[in-house]
């Protein structure tokens, strides 16, 4: 179902949405989730957009809200029909849009963290093809991946799987014709114009190109996951040398992630 707001004119909705969107739509998914579409595009304005309204339906409604869970471009929320209906959801979430430009400026932060890799030789089978791919050396390859911070648009495939936006197209190349079928966690890759990390052993069609020795996914931790959608990933080459060291603080647990607090940007 698409939810047409009360108040607002599709062009003044436009207006408000920096004019990258032109509606809102809210789908309904089950009897106990909601889907809050922010336009058709991948995009860092969109995506704020998401979490801002994450922000606000959290700190507004934490009685009613079960669980929410932002993507590309929406919002799932997850809701208890036993103390809200679907229709004055709708309305709340229809009455919090016009306020998701006041709160940009106080509540568009983020954290950029910081994933070590080892790239090339058994970690990075796959380097050499992306080189040969994009005609340009292993390393430039690495210094392009390594050269700006990547976008969380959202994590899903395998727990704590980030799809990462913003990988140069110089580096763009396409996926493997026959995946594999074990590729071990931490390894990082490349298909098309994304980049990502496994964060588990699982199959994947990724080109490799390296691995981190960070550990993305803790399921008996408080906190599971390394990282969250809306954060920033930076990658930063390592020696093999300094990648068995930093494994053996993660292992023992004295390793602490190094993290930087920032504005978001594209907000």
């Amino acid at each position: 179902m698409k939810h047409k707001l009360p108040s607002l004119r599709t062009s003044e909705l436009k207006n408000y949405l920096g004019g990258t969107m032109q509606e809102v739509r809210m789908l309904k998914a089950g009897e106990q989730a909601l889907v809050v579409e922010f336009g058709k595009e991948i995009d860092p304005f969109v995506n704020a957009h998401v979490h801002r309204l994450a922000r606000i339906l959290a700190a507004e409604m934490p009685a009613h809200i079960l669980e929410m869970v932002p993507t590309y471009r929406s919002l799932m929320v997850y809701f208890d029909p036993l103390v809200i209906t679907r229709e004055t959801l709708q309305d709340n979430i229809a009455k919090y849009l016009p306020g998701l430009e006041a709160v940009a400026s106080s509540s568009d932060k983020t954290r950029i963290v910081t994933i070590p890799v080892s790239y090339g030789g058994d970690f990075g089978p796959d380097l050499d093809f992306v080189a040969n791919h994009n005609a340009m050396t292993e390393a430039e390859v690495v210094a392009i991946h390594t050269s700006i911070p990547y976008l969380v648009y959202m994590l899903g495939f395998t727990p704590g799987f980030p799809y990462l936006g913003g990988m140069s197209e110089r580096i763009a190349t396409p996926r493997l014709d026959l995946p594999r079928v074990k590729i071990p966690a931490g390894s990082v890759g490349i298909a098309g114009t994304q980049t990502g990390i496994y964060p588990i052993e699982s199959p994947g069609g990724w080109r490799l190109i390296g691995r981190t020795p960070l550990k993305l996914f803790s399921p008996a931790d408080e906190s599971p996951f390394l990282f969250a959608a809306g954060d920033y990933l930076q990658f930063a080459a390592i020696g093999l040398d300094e990648y068995g060291a930093l494994k053996e603080q993660v292992a023992n647990g004295s390793y602490a992630p190094v993290v930087r607090n920032v504005a978001r940007a594209g907000a």
